[in-house]
């Protein structure tokens, strides 16, 4: 589960919220255990994608570099030639 968060710092584009929420989303599954939490759980875990897509976005509205911003596009590419060494055709 974990091979699907994405890193998001250093980005052209910028990260979007959808991205941040979607890998905090990620986290939260991982930590709890729950795909999908039941409904006495439901608030809690709601609340703790919430609070680590915000805690997300200060880490990287604070973050620098010095290193040019990397192209989704070149990135999504290697990550695949990646998976296909990893995993085969």
């Amino acid at each position: 589960m974990c091979r699907n968060i994405k890193m998001l710092f250093n980005f052209d584009p910028p990260v979007t919220d959808e991205e941040v929420r979607a890998s905090s989303l990620q986290y939260v599954r991982k930590v709890s255990g729950f795909n999908k939490p039941s409904k006495a759980n439901e608030v809690a875990f709601n609340a703790a994608v919430d609070e680590v897509a915000a805690a997300s976005m200060r880490l990287l509205s604070r973050l620098e570099t010095q290193a040019p911003p990397r192209n989704r596009e070149e990135e999504a590419a290697k990550a695949k030639i990646r998976s296909m060494a990893r995993f085969g055709a």
